[in-house]
């Protein structure tokens, strides 16, 4: 199995608290590398649209305040994914399948959407301003 598959598709968490509680956070600074990661590309990508003509923008290079927040709260949201096998765990009685993987699947995926979305509303934005500026 390649490194990718492994990370994607890793081995479920012993099925105590602790164990779950471990499992998510051996996983933490993976998550907090590729959604950074996402948002160095997302705010390169942002600058970048927001500069071309016509009708260029000027926004801060930079807005550390906003930067950090949102790394505090992909941070209070990624214990959401302990929170919620604990949950299932706990309802389901162990019955079901452990469900952390998948959670984290999700999670990484809709964190690395959300920090992609400035790019994709900028490009909508350039468009916007060149049939603006043609018409």
């Amino acid at each position: 199995m390649n490194t990718l598959a492994k990370f994607l598709y890793p081995k479920p968490a012993k099925r105590t608290a602790g164990g779950i509680v471990l499992w998510w956070e051996s996983r933490r600074l993976q998550y907090n590398l590729i959604v950074g990661g996402t948002g160095l590309v997302s705010l390169a990508g942002f600058r970048l649209l927001t500069l071309l003509p016509p009708d260029a923008h000027t926004f801060p290079v930079f807005n550390w305040t906003g930067i950090l927040a949102y790394g505090l709260l992909a941070n209070a949201c990624y214990l959401l994914g302990p929170t919620v096998e604990l949950l299932v765990e706990k309802l389901s009685r162990g019955e079901i399948l452990p469900t952390g993987p998948i959670l984290y699947r999700m999670g990484l995926t809709f964190s690395v959407g959300l920090t992609l979305l400035p790019p994709l509303l900028a490009g909508i934005d350039w468009v916007v301003r060149i049939f603006s500026w043609i018409f």
